[in-house]
């Protein structure tokens, strides 16, 4: 059964964490404890070779050898690949717990959509969740030696109510040689095909809702397999392992308390029990342990998922709400703030001092506004106050050229009249300053807007604006025949600076 503390730290209070420490199931001491033990009555043997039976040119040779064996242990980086081991595994284990296939979903949606209150309606919905059942069971089955050991064969599959004897026939009829837990999905997609053109499923929509639920569910069966099948890297844990398990043996040697080698030099305080070793050892080899736990969930540790348990409640609680709930409403009445404005649920005397708190509006609603009342006046914008602009953007800006008419885009005039104009003597500027452009081709564009706005003024205006007008024939024409083609430069700085002061308009 799975160790669950969660109401023991709702509340975090002095010692709260130290009452945990004396649990034994599901904890570290559980699951360390015979390592510990060998970890101790290899350093006690050591301990007494070396000080009762050695000679003193015994012990000098063993000092030197537990001085290298202590200098080797900062060379083994178990730190890093034992955290980042773990880490890994944890988050493995978590991914493993939300892939096991839940029927919450699958059974709203077949409840809700697969109708009739006959018979015939009543067998149609609890088929359809008792395959979505029988496929959580049987890649479970493949995956936990808890539901194998409870189903070891189809007849225990049969004999609990999964599957039918027609059912099974037809399943070990299908040979496969990989795993068949995919086989009930097919006969739910089957038989929801079949309630649909029965009428049970009412349009299409619903139809596609369940199959999409139904996907979803089976998704959640095939990454079970697929984490079953598909483990860490061997190499991975087999480096872990011997990293832990190389530095705890350079630890029983060079850990021990040493005579020091010159008479007269001052040794170490000879302690006996090396309590510093030993709590690294807890630490370290308990690390390695946790993720030996959980490396696969499915298993019978104490911390293991409990999947008997989710069969049962996934099986009842879905058959109870496909066919129990189906259509079994409570009436609907008005609630109990019905002439309220505001609901307001009562309180119990325990959390009565919650009603004291105001509610929270904001991180900004209690902030305090300077004390000068001008800063927080209101001000109109207008034309007239500075704009700021970015240096990047006031550059764009800057560089500009006003010479470069929007005439010489096309039909892009008519729909910005707010642009800039020509010049009052009806000439355009050219590109390049001081060179006007020709007076015919501008004479000719004048024609044109006119005839177009005088065909606007007699036809209906079509959706999307300017760009939806027609063109006039004559004035295509015209563009296209007589009009000379223009290449807009960019110019210079020096011809920027060099414009001449009132040759545009806004």
């Amino acid at each position: 059964m799975t160790v669950s503390y969660t109401l023991k730290v709702a509340n975090s209070r002095f010692g709260g964490f130290s009452k945990l420490l004396f649990r034994w199931k599901g904890s570290i001491y559980k699951l360390l404890y015979k390592e510990f033990i060998v970890f101790v009555v290899l350093y006690t043997l050591l301990s007494i070779v070396y000080r009762r039976l050695l000679t003193e040119e015994q012990k000098r040779l063993y000092t030197k050898v537990a001085q290298y064996c202590n200098r080797s242990t900062d060379l083994i980086p178990i730190s890093f690949v034992l955290g980042f081991y773990v880490t890994l595994i944890v988050n493995r284990w978590w991914a493993q717990y939300t892939s096991i296939p839940l029927p919450d979903q699958l059974m709203c949606v077949i409840s809700s959509n697969v109708h009739g209150k006959d018979e015939r309606g009543r067998i149609l919905r609890r088929t359809l969740i008792r395959y979505a059942n029988l496929s959580a069971v049987l890649i479970l089955r493949s995956v936990s030696t808890r539901v194998l050991k409870r189903f070891p064969t189809m007849d225990h599959v049969v004999e609990g109510g999964f599957m039918t004897q027609d059912e099974r026939k037809k399943f070990e009829s299908l040979h496969s040689d990989f795993n068949k837990y995919w086989i009930p999905c097919v006969w739910f997609t089957n038989l929801a095909a079949q309630a649909r053109r029965d009428g049970r499923i009412r349009d299409d929509v619903a139809l596609r809702l369940l199959m999409d639920e139904l996907n979803l569910y089976r998704a959640k069966c095939s990454m079970l397999f697929h984490y079953d099948w598909i483990s860490i890297p061997l190499v991975y844990t087999q480096v872990v392992t011997i990293a832990v398990y190389s530095f705890f043996a350079f630890c029983l040697i060079g850990r021990q308390f040493l005579e020091p080698l010159e008479p007269g030099q001052e040794g170490d305080l000879d302690m006996y029990v090396p309590l510093s070793t030993l709590l690294q050892f807890f630490f370290y080899a308990g690390w390695l342990k946790v993720a030996e736990q959980i490396i696969n969930p499915f298993g019978e540790d104490d911390d293991d998922f409990e999947t008997n348990k989710l069969i049962d409640r996934n099986l009842q609680v879905s058959l109870l709400s496909v066919d129990d709930m189906y259509q079994n409403l409570p009436p609907a009445v008005k609630d109990k703030y019905w002439n309220e404005s505001v609901a307001q649920p009562p309180y119990t005397m325990a959390t009565a001092a919650e009603t004291l708190k105001p509610s929270f509006l904001g991180s900004t609603f209690d902030m305090r506004m300077c004390e000068d009342g001008e800063q927080i006046q209101p001000v109109e914008a207008s034309p007239s106050m500075p704009r700021i602009q970015t240096p990047l953007l006031s550059r764009f800006l800057s560089a500009a050229s006003p010479a470069i008419s929007i005439k010489n885009f096309g039909r892009g005039s008519r729909a910005a009249p707010h642009l800039r104009r020509p010049r009052g003597d009806g000439a355009f500027p050219s590109p390049r300053l001081g060179r006007p452009e020709d007076p015919e081709a501008v004479a000719r564009i004048e024609e044109e807007e006119t005839e177009d706005e005088e065909s606007r003024g007699s036809e209906p205006p079509t959706p999307g604006g300017h760009l939806g007008r027609p063109r006039s024939p004559k004035a295509s024409e015209m563009r296209r025949k007589e009009l000379p083609l223009i290449q807009v430069k960019a110019p210079s700085s020096e011809s920027i600076g060099a414009e001449q002061p009132g040759a545009w308009e806004p």
